[in-house]
């Protein structure tokens, strides 16, 4: 059984590519996840790129080739159309997972994203953010920051965002808390709720577990228990 979405809570994070299965834990619950693709594209970051189990076990990096200024923002981030790169994905992913017993669930949602022209990496990156939630069972609303344009930067960013959707908890990773800024939050009456995940074991056929993967793994080892091991290894604390 899902949990159902709790009112008031923002959850907001930049657009990454078949994102880890943190990522989507944070969400169980949460009705709504705010892509902050007005934000700066970050070098070696998981925007383009994320890691598969490879067939014989350990981990596979899986990039999206991108064009890219300096400073640019996410939702500007062209993907390089030079290189094939779609249809290496697509074939690393059916080598590694062409036995899992949920693969063809996963492969009926996927096969069509990878077989269409893309050309923005948030684009690309949202759509398999769907694809992913749906398989999962989670009906989670995707806005994107730069339909909403929040004002300000960092803390105040993320207040504004809290206000533009109605949101009075802000639902964040361990990595925010180095930068929030608690006064500013209190000011505006808004309390954070950090987020966890430590990965539960889970068949992924041969060889020893390999954790961290992208939650597509998870998703095609273990098909419909996939949300309740999100739930088992995911934890929200008051900051």
């Amino acid at each position: 059984m899902h949990a159902s979405p709790r009112a008031g809570v923002l959850v907001a994070h930049q657009p990454a590519y078949l994102p880890w299965c943190g990522y989507f834990s944070r969400l169980l619950d949460a009705g709504q996840l705010v892509l902050l693709d007005h934000v700066q594209f970050a070098e070696r970051g998981y925007q383009n790129r994320n890691y598969i189990r490879a067939p014989g076990g350990g981990r596979l990096r899986l990039t999206v080739p991108v064009r890219r200024r300096f400073g640019q923002p996410i939702s500007g981030v062209h993907i390089a159309d030079d290189q094939p790169w779609a249809a290496r994905h697509w074939r690393a992913l059916t080598q590694a997972y062409s036995r899992a017993p949920h693969w063809d669930a996963c492969a009926a949602r996927l096969e069509p994203v990878y077989a269409r022209p893309w050309t923005c990496l948030a684009d690309l990156n949202i759509t398999l953010t769907q694809a992913l939630l749906d398989a999962l069972g989670l009906p989670v609303t995707l806005l994107r920051s730069s339909a909403i344009a929040p004002a300000g930067a960092r803390t105040a960013m993320l207040i504004d965002l809290c206000r533009r959707t109605g949101a009075s908890v802000l639902r964040t990773g361990t990595g925010a808390t180095r930068y929030l800024d608690r006064a500013l939050l209190d000011a505006a009456g808004i309390s954070v709720e950090v987020a966890t995940y430590e990965n539960p074991a889970y068949s992924q056929g041969r060889g020893p577990f390999t954790p961290r993967l992208s939650v597509l793994d998870l998703i095609a080892s273990t098909g419909p228990a996939a949300a309740d091991i999100l739930r088992a290894g995911g934890a929200c604390r008051p900051w």
